[in-house]
């Protein structure tokens, strides 16, 4: 089966194509950074005017590049949410028009389960069950991952995510929009000069907070008499080490209180170097496997989109070609047959 995956739910239009015997023939994306960089951050309607600019060029391209007849898909899927609503409504609306017209069925699906089933685009994969640690700009979430819509989650951020936390301090330390990469970069150049709090470290519970660590980050930038680039690096060290030391001792806790071996990390924060190191050491100790998605596939993409929709067809194929998005759309509320 042939799958056409469509990825539109913010500021990044992503298309791919999946083979379900071959794998990923090939995937493009075009990047809005540069359009909302001037802002300070995500656009709703700029976003969905590039959208429409870009989605179907992206299509025809990689079509092109392929050699493949848009006439040989047998299934497209799209982001259903979550996600800006204009700009989920041009891919879904996209992707529903062109079903209908070729008498295909269409796959809704949750962004975030693409995220959490991107490691799956691997030659070494992961076996259900796993748990999965989502980190991205508006979650961070770990999951129980039983089977393709068999999720129950552990643990949610009770205010700022990782990826918000990441931006926001980027943005205190004057590194623009967005600021994430660009922190872990220069916190390669600090050291552990300053000890910031690593929020619920010591609870039993898997919840995260990071809207505490965020202001102590606040507090000590208002305290420095000059903020030099080598105060700043310091200050991204000490704020990744609080960080990630959170995430890979809440993931360990879910993998012992899952009795789970396997854990998949994706999203976003999932491209970062340090958290990677750390738990992929942690995973010789405690004898757990680590799977990451490739870094291009840790932003968003129609590579996993392509895969999700491949994976969740018998579940989730339709051909009324009726379409509404969820722009609200939490993971738990995925039925096996929505």
């Amino acid at each position: 089966m042939l799958v056409l995956g469509i990825e539109s739910s913010c500021d990044e239009t992503g298309i791919a194509l999946y083979d379900t015997e071959k794998g990923l023939l090939g995937h493009t994306l075009h990047s809005q950074v540069k359009l909302h960089s001037f802002y300070g951050g995500v656009v709703p309607e700029l976003a969905s005017r590039d959208h429409i600019k870009y989605i179907i060029p992206l299509i025809d391209q990689l079509l092109k590049d392929n050699s493949i007849s848009i006439n040989l898909i047998d299934s497209i899927a799209y982001t259903a949410g979550p996600g800006l609503s204009g700009a989920l409504l041009v891919g879904s609306s996209l992707a529903e028009a062109l079903a209908y017209s070729l008498n295909i069925p269409s796959i809704p699906v949750h962004h975030l389960e693409g995220h959490l089933l991107a490691p799956m685009l691997e030659d070494d994969k992961p076996s259900f069950p796993f748990v999965a640690l989502l980190v991205s700009g508006g979650h961070t979430q770990l999951i129980d991952v039983k089977g393709i819509g068999q999720y129950k989650i552990l643990g949610d951020t009770l205010d700022d995510a990782a990826g918000e936390a990441f931006d926001k301090t980027a943005k205190l330390l004057g590194l623009g929009y967005p600021g994430g990469s660009a922190l872990s970069e220069l916190a390669d150049k600090g050291n552990a000069k300053y000890d910031l709090p690593r929020p619920l470290f010591h609870t039993h519970g898997l919840d995260f907070s990071f809207s505490g660590l965020k202001t102590a980050v606040l507090t000590l930038v208002k305290k420095q008499p000059n903020l030099t680039l080598a105060v700043k690096a310091n200050i991204a060290f000490s704020f990744q080490e609080s960080i990630t030391d959170v995430l890979v001792k809440k993931s360990i806790q879910a993998l012992k209180q899952t009795s789970y071996n396997n854990i998949v990390i994706s999203g976003g924060v999932g491209a970062n170097k340090k958290l990677r190191e750390k738990l992929i050491t942690q995973s010789k100790s405690e004898n757990f496997r680590a799977y990451f998605p490739k870094l291009e596939f840790c932003t968003d993409n129609g590579a996993m989109i392509a895969l999700a929709g491949a994976l969740r067809a018998h579940l989730s194929s339709k051909n009324d070609y009726k379409f509404s998005v969820q722009p609200r759309w939490k993971l738990s509320e995925i039925e096996s047959n929505f």
